[in-house]
């Protein structure tokens, strides 16, 4: 059984995140889910909103989990017996840095994988940053997000989104 890894800030999950997560899904036994903190990003959903949008948006996925980690993400891998992280990538800028990354994580875990899959083009320029600006100014984010995250947003505007 090949278990496969896909972490992420997920500061929200977008419909790109999702598509990742449906492909990993059809190639892998078992997908985690693994929303991490990253140190040096300012959160606009706390972790458990963060995991719970991701737990209601991937809900008909029945492999996959959902989980949060705070460290190391070859620790977590070894942690749940993971071979494979899954990193997805939308344009050469994203290669490059997880390029630097899959270099540390080699270094520390060379017996885990990592499996590059190329952005749709649909969502190949959305980002969960872009979504975020587009929330901070109440722009519709019908076709960049599940719907729960447009509930989400709506519940915290107060129901003023287009």
């Amino acid at each position: 059984m090949t278990i496969a890894v896909y972490p992420g800030s997920f500061d929200p999950v977008t419909l790109g995140h999702l598509d990742v997560i449906a492909r990993t899904a059809r190639i892998f036994d078992e997908v985690r889910v693994c929303v991490m903190k990253n140190v040096s990003k300012h959160y606009c959903f706390d972790e458990s909103e963060r995991l719970a949008l991701l737990a209601e948006s991937t809900q008909a996925l029945a492999n996959v989990t959902v989980d949060h980690y705070e460290g190391l993400l070859t620790d977590y891998a070894r942690s749940v017996q993971a071979d494979v992280v899954v990193k997805g990538l939308r344009t050469i800028v994203d290669f490059e840095y997880e390029m630097q990354m899959d270099y540390f994580n080699k270094r520390l875990a060379p017996e885990i994988e990592t499996f590059y899959l190329v952005a749709d083009t649909r969502y190949s320029v959305l980002s969960s940053t872009a979504i975020r600006e587009l929330m901070a100014f109440g722009g519709d984010l019908t076709g960049l997000v599940p719907a729960p995250v447009i509930r989400a947003v709506k519940d915290r505007q107060g129901g003023n989104t287009k």
